[in-house]
């Protein structure tokens, strides 16, 4: 990536010489250039909220800015990409949507995410720490930039205005007014499941901003609820990007017995589903990882995974997540060990299964979505 400070080599986490999506894009460079053009003093407190694979810390990493991220993926690149770039341990400061925000920010850069509601999150935990001097600038692509992000940024933060375009990139310029009357922070929000589907039938669910559907039960998990494995097996339980961990405690309180690991990339995911499991006072063993999918688990030492692959990274459709998943999986059960997936129809899942496993069948089906269940042999 060409900057104004350099040109660092940037590469996504895990490193796959097959993925021949970028680490950085079009707003990431847009926003560098903006800085150094317009000789942005870069001092004091530098916050960077949202980058998407260390790309705005690498290229700023003189500066000893603080990244903040919900992503453990985007956290290992980020580290990758500063021992690349020569950066020593420590220059920058890592910090999750879960850790305490710096008491003071004199410039927060934004990379704008998917989720509005994690913005929102953001920027109402980071506001206090912001002055009238704070310098504010947000990026992201014209697709991701729409007035709701814009209102956003003016009720929380103050007056905000926008950029020309530049290869399909676009700019946010907000100026803080700190004695604005900010909205109570509305997450983690926490609601009621409806009747029928099956052991979490009118259970707690708590999501933090960010994770997937965060006011209601999505219709794919309802399905997946409606056709999970019988309880009463015991063994070892994966939920395997948990989300807000409702299958995963479905599990345990149908199986008591089991052993249940929650795990995900997210930050905020693995919080919900640790907060969901505890509102609902479920009893049995439950551990909670952030992390890259089953990396870190020991091979052959689990007897069920249940597994709602994700087909998105950020804006790019991809089934490389998916793929990293049953592979992983395949690698930690044991032999007869099972692998249930979730997924759309068009997505043709049962194709990777069988050339993964040698076989997969047909658990369930509707319309939209289709359960499949593979055995380790």
């Amino acid at each position: 990536m060409k900057t104004p400070w350099g040109e660092p080599a940037l590469t996504r986490f895990p490193e796959d010489p097959r993925d021949r999506l970028r680490a950085w894009d079009a707003s990431d460079e847009y926003l560098l250039r903006h800085l150094a053009q317009r000789e942005v003093p870069l001092s004091g407190s530098v916050v960077v909220v949202g980058d998407r694979w260390g790309a705005l810390v690498t290229a700023l990493a003189a500066h000893r800015p603080t990244q903040i991220t919900d992503s453990y993926l985007t956290q290992e690149a980020t580290r990758a990409n500063l021992a690349r770039h020569g950066v020593e341990p420590g220059t920058v400061r890592l910090l999750t949507t879960q850790d305490a925000p710096p008491e003071r920010v004199d410039v927060l850069l934004v990379r704008v995410p998917k989720s509005l509601a994690l913005l929102e999150d953001q920027l109402l935990r980071l506001a206090p720490a912001a002055h009238a001097d704070t310098v504010v600038v947000g990026t992201g692509m014209v697709k991701e930039i729409h007035t709701s992000t814009l209102q956003l940024f003016e009720r929380i933060l103050g007056p905000t205005r926008t950029s020309l375009a530049e290869k399909k990139a676009r700019l946010i310029f907000c100026t803080p007014e700190p004695s604005l009357a900010r909205p109570a922070n509305p997450w983690p929000y926490t609601y009621t499941l409806p009747d029928g589907v099956g052991a979490v039938s009118g259970r707690t669910v708590v999501n933090h901003a960010g994770v997937f559907c965060a006011d209601r039960l999505d219709i794919g998990t309802r399905f997946f609820l409606g056709h999970l494995p019988d309880g009463g097996r015991g063994g070892r339980v994966v939920d395997l990007g948990c989300g807000n961990g409702v299958v995963g405690t479905a599990m345990a309180l149908a199986n008591p017995q089991a052993e249940v690991l929650f795990v995900d990339e997210s930050f905020q995911a693995v919080a919900s589903a640790e907060a969901t499991y505890r509102a609902n006072g479920v009893r049995g063993h439950a551990e909670f990882r952030v992390g890259d999918g089953l990396a870190g688990v020991p091979a052959g030492s689990v007897d069920l995974v249940l597994n709602n692959p994700p087909f998105h990274s950020h804006q790019a459709t991809t089934d490389a997540t998916a793929r990293r998943m049953f592979t992983g999986a395949r690698r930690a059960l044991r032999p007869g060990g099972e692998l249930w997936v979730i997924g759309n129809r068009h997505l043709g899942y049962h194709v990777k299964l069988r050339r993964l496993f040698g076989n997969c069948q047909l658990v369930a089906s509707d319309p939209k979505f289709v359960v499949l269940r593979a055995v380790r042999r």
